[in-house]
């Protein structure tokens, strides 16, 4: 590989006017090629069939593309796909396709591994290798959706960032490739389909706000005692409860977004009547609705299910508190493909 060569998608569209007008091209073509690259998602310069054939040669000559490839998919029985991407330098993603009756959801990676160390997910365990780039993360997207039309004859409707890797430690990349689905110039999604999950830096979630991408967001809380959270999530040590509920009440006042609570219930660790009361105060605070998810046992048996019994206190007390719950069944367990399980077991 001649590593002299630009990844031509990482200039923006004015970028491209400049370059174009430094070789004594139109400006207009700068916009040919990002609608080729973003909204086609060409792969080869000579896919560009409304360029001069000298001009591709040109752009072959100074910039490479590096697309994604797949490089083992596996299907559950439920009909969730599992995919292990594998990005130009080797390195490999997971990313999922979701199907249910009504959409099919992509979830995407924004991390090859993990910047945090929550003690139940699988990715945690993985050494963080580095961000991904806006181009790998589109590139994910665009795969589920034409796995989403060939298994399942749609077009993908959903997208959750909530794949390997903390997706507001790699803000820039996320944040380029949200704009890159959603505009009329890329893939013309609605934001309002798109969830980013963060695990909680109250800072960046504050920084999100002021985005206005209209897209929605979800908390990994898990624990709403202090105590309880800088157990499981020990990096949260250096973003208190009280700063992370401050960021949350920015979110609803510039967004009006409810926030959307993730929240595992385990045996012997958070399924307490106080840990129950202490969720309904953190919720009361900040407009939200609270999903319940199945808990996807890892390798050491560490974490346990909680109990029906205390599973029901949770929905129950919330209920009674009008705060909306969802109980969330995992699906893909039997490829490792639910939450918290992807950690490239498949590749050898």
């Amino acid at each position: 590989m001649n590593t002299a060569k630009k990844d031509i998608r990482k200039l923006s569209q004015e970028e491209l006017e400049t370059y174009f007008n430094s070789i004594g091209e139109k400006t207009f073509r700068a916009k040919q090629v990002y609608e080729w690259l973003w909204k086609k998602n060409a792969h080869q310069f000579d896919d560009m069939t409304n360029l001069s054939k000298s001009l591709r040669e040109t752009l072959g000559e100074q910039f490479m593309i590096q697309p994604v490839e797949v490089d083992l998919l596996q299907k559950s029985n439920d009909g969730t796909i599992k995919n292990a991407v594998k990005l130009h330098d080797g390195n490999i993603v997971e990313s999922v396709l979701i199907p249910t009756d009504n959409r099919t959801t992509a979830c995407v990676s924004s991390q090859v591994g993990c910047s945090l160390d929550c003690t139940f997910c699988a990715t945690a365990r993985l050494k963080r290798m580095r961000n991904l780039t806006a181009a790998e993360i589109v590139d994910q997207v665009v795969i589920i959706d034409e796995e989403s039309k060939r298994y399942f004859n749609r077009p993908l409707s959903n997208i959750v960032f909530m794949g390997m890797g903390e997706p507001l430690l790699n803000y820039n990349e996320v944040i380029s490739a949200i704009k890159k689905i959603t505009t009329d110039e890329g893939l013309g999604m609605s934001p309002r389909r798109i969830t980013l999950s963060t695990s909680g830096i109250p800072k960046m979630i504050e920084k999100l706000a002021d985005e206005d991408l209209k897209i929605k967001l979800a908390v990994s809380l898990h624990a709403a005692r202090e105590e309880v959270r800088n157990l499981i999530m020990p990096f949260s040590v250096k973003f208190p409860l009280s700063e992370l509920a401050q960021s949350l009440e920015y979110w609803y006042a510039k967004t009006k977004s409810k926030v959307t609570f993730e929240y595992i219930v385990w045996n012997g660790i958070n399924d307490k009547k106080e840990d129950v009361e202490a969720l309904v105060k953190f919720c009361k605070r900040i407009p939200s609705k609270v999903n319940i998810i199945e808990y996807n046992a890892i390798d050491d048996g560490q974490y346990q299910q909680a109990s029906e019994k205390a599973m029901n206190l949770y929905i129950d007390t919330l209920e009674k508190n009008n705060i909306v719950v969802n109980v969330r069944r995992s699906r893909g367990k039997d490829i490792d493909a639910a939450c918290g399980q992807l950690a490239n077991k498949s590749i050898e």
